[in-house]
């Protein structure tokens, strides 16, 4: 009987070849009336770097270089998100802080005792996001003085989401100024509030379309 699959030709390899390089299945470069969906992390596509919350957060911080991000989910071992920690968090004064009042070591900081907890945290909607602009979301961040935003949706109904009620929420998607800024071609330091948005904001005032001159962005990212 004659089998149903053949063997593919094989060719020689080829000098000067390179690599594809994963691009997230977002656009390289981007302008700030782009749709806000080219410059989110959409999880759906790549897998969400997390951490536990007893973790040192020297540790999490070798992880986040590792895996070329500036922020984990903090997760509980049912993936529930207990928080959010960023580089920011971790190489500021929070660590040094924490040591200090507690009186122990830094190296005894764990994740748990920086992190922004999940009560704390605002996220935006995906319903709003996919009506949104790049621009909207530099502008949304730059109000709310953040680096990063979560994206969630709605959790369907055949995603394991442990004891939760059936309503419960899922994180899409995430917003970072880091990697807004190399797709707009602006290298942004995350070192401080304003230092982080100055060039963007002078992106926002030099290519801002008319409706930007009439209203802010619709939604916000509330800071408390």
């Amino acid at each position: 009987m004659q089998s149903p699959y053949h063997v593919l030709p094989s060719y020689k390899f080829r000098p000067f070849t390179s690599f594809y390089r994963n691009s997230q299945g977002v656009p390289e470069t981007v302008r700030l009336i782009s749709p806000a969906l080219d410059a989110m992390t959409d999880l759906r596509r790549v897998k969400a770097v997390t951490i536990a919350p007893t973790t040192p957060v020297n540790t999490a911080l070798q992880k986040m270089i590792y895996a070329e991000v500036r922020l984990l989910l903090v997760t509980d071992a049912d993936d529930i998100i207990l928080g959010v920690i960023t580089a920011r968090d971790i190489m500021g004064e929070k660590p040094v802080n924490y040591a200090a009042e507690s009186r122990v070591p830094r190296d005894a900081v764990l994740v748990e005792h920086i992190m922004t907890p999940a009560e704390h945290m605002q996220v935006l909607k995906i319903s709003d996001v996919l009506r949104a602009s790049i621009g909207d979301i530099i502008l949304t961040l730059k109000e709310a003085g953040r680096q990063h935003a979560l994206v969630v949706e709605a959790a369907a109904s055949t995603h394991s989401i442990g004891s939760h009620a059936p309503n419960s929420e899922i994180v899409r998607g995430i917003f970072s100024t880091s990697h807004i800024g190399r797709q707009l071609g602006v290298e942004i330091q995350p070192t401080g509030r304003v230092q982080n948005f100055a060039e963007l904001e002078a992106l926002l005032n030099a290519e801002r379309p008319p409706q930007y001159l009439a209203q802010r962005s619709s939604f916000k990212l509330p800071t408390s």
